[in-house]
Parts: C-alpha cells; sequence; structure tokens
C-alpha cells in the first residue's frame, strides 16, 4: 500500500496512506509552554481506518503529547515535563528543572512509495541553556497492510553526553515512588482507551499486574468512542534492547489503563544507571498501528512476518 509524505518545513512531517488518512504527524516544532518541556511529538496517530490513536494535552496531563521521548529524572533535571517528582513531598511545579529537546535539523528524509524514512539531530537542553546530550533519532514508517488494516512506525534513539559529568537516568519510583518508573519513549492514549485491555506475550492479567514487568512486546487494545470499532496498539523491543550484554540497562513496562491509557519503555525504572562524559546509549522500539482488536496469536503472528 502507498503512503504520500508532506513535509511543511519548520513545523512537521506528515504521511498520508493511500486511501487519504493521515496515519502520523510528526510535530517538530514544539509547543509554546516551557512548564510541558518543549519537544518533538507525534499526534495524532491513527489508524487506517482513520481513528486517532493518541491523546494530546489532555486536561490531566498537558505535557502528554501523542508518542515521545522523555526523561522523568536526568541529573535532577525533568525532560518528561510538568510536575517534578519529590521524595516526601509529593509532585510539585518546579519549572527551574524542566529541561527541553530542541530539533537542530534532518540529516536524512526519504520518501519512497510504501516507506518513509527520517533521521533527527536534537540537542537535549536543560533548564538556563546548558546543552547536556544530542541525540541522533530515527523514525520509520513502514509495512502498510490494508488487508491486515495495520501499519508501523519504528523510533530509534542514541543519546551521547555532552557534559564533563556523568549523566544519571532514572523515575519517580528511583526517587521513591512505588511502581511509577516511567520515563524513556512514552504515548499517552485518548481518552477513549482508558479501561482498555492490556496483554504480553505470556499474560492477559490487565495494566495492573504487567507495571514494571519485562517482555519482548506489550498490546493495548481498547474500544472507542462515537463509532463501532476497536483499535490495538503493539509495543515491541528490537531485540538487541532485551540483550543483557548490549543494552546499557534493563528495560521494563510502565504501563496504566486507568485512569489514563498510557505506555512507556521505561529504561530506568526500578533502577538508575549512568551515562559517562562523552559515552552513548542506544535503542530501538517499534510500535504497530492496527484496527480492530487483536489478540495473541494475531499480534505474534504479524510481528514475525515484520522482521527488523
Amino acid at each position: 500500500m502507498s503512503i504520500r509524505v508532506t513535509h511543511t518545513h519548520g513545523e512537521a512531517v506528515t504521511v498520508t496512506a493511500a486511501g487519504g488518512t493521515e496515519i502520523l504527524r510528526y510535530v517538530y516544532r514544539p509547543d509554546p509552554e516551557p512548564f510541558e518541556s518543549r519537544k518533538p511529538y507525534a499526534h495524532p496517530v491513527r489508524t487506517l481506518a482513520g481513528r486517532t490513536v493518541t491523546g494530546y494535552r489532555p486536561n490531566d496531563h498537558r505535557w502528554h503529547k501523542g508518542v515521545q521521548m522523555t526523561a522523568s529524572h536526568l541529573s535532577g533535571q525533568n525532560f518528561w515535563g510538568g510536575n517534578s517528582y519529590v521524595h516526601g513531598r509529593g509532585y510539585l511545579p518546579l519549572p527551574e528543572r524542566v529541561g527541553s529537546m530542541r530539533h537542530d535539523g534532518f540529516a536524512g528524509l526519504t520518501a519512497g512509495n510504501d516507506r518513509f524514512d527520517c533521521t533527527e539531530d536534537l540537542t537535549w537542553v536543560a533548564n538556563g541553556g546548558a546543552e547536556w546530550a544530542r541525540e541522533e533519532r530515527g523514525l520509520s514508517v513502514h509495512s502498510v497492510d490494508e488487508a491486515a488494516g495495520a501499519w508501523v512506525l519504528d523510533w530509534s534513539i542514541r543519546l551521547t553526553n555532552l557534559r564533563d559529568v556523568p549523566l544519571e537516568f532514572g523515575s519517580p519510583t528511583t526517587a521513591g515512588r512505588e511502581m511509577a518508573g516511567y520515563t524513556g519513549l512514552q504515548w499517552r492514549g485518548p481518552r477513549d482507551f482508558t479501561g482498555g485491555s492490556v496483554f504480553s506475550p505470556d499474560s492477559d492479567a490487565g495494566a495492573a499486574h504487567l507495571m514494571g514487568t519485562r517482555s519482548p512486546w506489550l498490546a493495548f487494545t481498547a474500544e472507542h468512542d462515537e463509532y463501532d470499532g476497536h483499535s490495538t496498539l503493539v509495543f515491541a523491543h528490537a531485540p538487541e534492547n532485551l540483550d543483557e550484554h548490549v543494552a546499557i540497562h534493563a528495560s521494563h513496562w510502565f504501563v496504566r489503563a486507568e485512569p489514563i491509557p498510557s505506555v512507556a519503555f521505561s529504561w530506568a525504572f526500578f533502577e538508575e544507571f549512568a551515562l559517562p562524559p562523552g559515552e552513548s546509549f542506544a535503542y530501538r522500539y517499534r510500535i504497530v498501528v492496527a484496527d480492530g482488536a487483536w489478540g495473541r496469536d494475531r499480534v505474534s503472528t504479524h510481528l514475525k512476518g515484520v522482521p527488523w
């Protein structure tokens, strides 16, 4: 199935499927509010049938914006946005801790008939203007399958420490709040995904029981408001992410279905890790966006049919 790519220079890149549905809008011109941690994000993300599967600035967390790269606790700074968790005091509005991710340009943009790839250069900037890290981000849209009702978004990160001291990555859980280890690539679902079903390759126990677990993939399915039908999102790790000899740190799922729908590939759920000066780490992730309520067998079969 063919796609069309439109680049509105200085603002966003959009990908439209052959049927006319805009399935991805990647916005690299950041929103204006510094407290929300200004950075690029993907929204709206839609299924091939046109169902929106991302939320944007929900009233409970204005800094949740579709799919975005985050770091909730990084050497005392907050690259997630919004209130910062301080042990013993809870969540506090500390704008002096909120950093940003600056879009520096695209090193590559390639649009074909059935695939879109881009490489983006970004700088992570601490509050006050100090440049802390350089990121090379990769985005790919591919495997647009009308018969299956699904398409694939791949998202990669390679982050390099620009400081002369280690960058220390953590989360609210490493700071003292139990089972709230959110950080890393995060998806915020639309309001009608609240209460959706969550399962992994070996468990359908739901979000509450899968919080903080490890697995190659996690699926989230929900029924939409306004029209009949479900959508399914599958969040998958590249094989090397789970290889303890390759990955810089073990990844765990941050997942909630209630009171808000959210999934994050958390790279510092239970334990902090440090990135030395001049050193880098890299991860690759995959999100399958599908129409319908998929089950475990269908998810597994589809993932096997889309090799890394």
